[in-house]
């Protein structure tokens, strides 16, 4: 028998469905509608997104093809500035090959005022100075000197990028020197003939065994004398005193023969490892 009573039960088409929130609890109700609008939002950020950055790469791109290029443009003028001061330097030495040990000598001199202690001195051109040339253990270095000054002048001429410093002339010039000595001593080995000792520098000889290390530029040139009693006379000095002299500035025994430049001439650059002293090359000799 049916109730006549008010039910106090709301009918299931009436019912209103509640879940339980908890306290502090943020709920955000989305219906169909935003829902798709969000979604079209996302997909309109993620193009302009795309469209940003493939923009980036593209100007990227095309910053890396401008440093590309001019990274190219100063490496070929680098090669160009080098070939001018090869040139020149080989045709003085070639014409004054008696001088050499001196040019050797000269450059070793000037990078031998190297200090560990103090970080000063090395290779910086004070040799060109007369206060400094003209001390005992540079005895008869200034006619080589006079040479590179010579030879200076052309390659300032020739110079898209300004003078160079009498720094790098002076280490390069014992390079120029070297690759001289190295290249007469192949022909020497092909009983003189030219043709023959040429290739023979050319096939079998490596870069550092030849001298034909690319030498860097950039040295400043120092103002002041490095101090006095840096630099041992090489005549009369002993293998002991070459040896602590080198071993004090971070070289080894076999470059204490360099000393003897009547017998072997360096032929790598001694003013880097000075100045990078944590950094190992090897040292190879030419004997002559």
């Amino acid at each position: 028998m049916a109730s006549t009573l008010p039910s106090s039960v709301l009918s299931p088409s009436s019912t209103i469905s509640r879940r339980f929130i908890p306290t502090g609890t943020i709920c955000c109700k989305v219906e169909t509608g935003s829902r798709d609008s969000l979604l079209r939002r996302r997909h309109l950020f993620h193009c302009i997104g795309a469209t940003i950055s493939l923009d980036l790469l593209g100007r990227s791109s095309s910053l890396i093809q401008v440093a590309s290029a001019a990274d190219l443009i100063q490496r070929r003028q680098r090669s160009e500035f080098q070939s001018t001061v090869k040139d020149i330097l080989a045709t003085a030495i070639k014409e004054n090959q008696d001088l050499i040990p001196s040019l050797l000598t000269l450059a070793l001199n000037d990078a031998m005022t190297y200090d560990s202690d103090t970080k000063s001195g090395g290779p910086n051109g004070s040799i060109r100075l007369r206060s400094e040339i003209s001390r005992p253990e540079n005895k008869g270095l200034a006619v080589a000197m006079s040479l590179l000054e010579e030879a200076k002048k052309d390659i300032d001429v020739k110079s898209k990028g300004g003078p160079i410093s009498y720094a790098d002339l002076i280490q390069y010039g014992a390079q120029s020197a070297v690759k001289k000595t190295c290249l007469d001593a192949a022909i020497r080995k092909c009983g003189g003939n030219a043709e023959k000792g040429a290739l023979l520098y050319r096939v079998y000889g490596s870069n550092g065994q030849w001298g034909l290390f690319d030498r860097q530029f950039g040295r400043s040139d120092s103002v002041d004398a490095d101090p006095e009693g840096r630099v041992p006379q090489w005549e009369t000095a002993s293998i002991q005193e070459m040896k602590d002299k080198f071993e004090a500035i971070g070289l080894g025994p076999r470059q204490v023969r360099s000393g003897n430049h009547s017998k072997y001439f360096v032929t790598n650059s001694l003013h880097y490892h000075l100045l990078h002293p944590n950094i190992e090359f090897p040292f190879t000799f030419c004997r002559v």
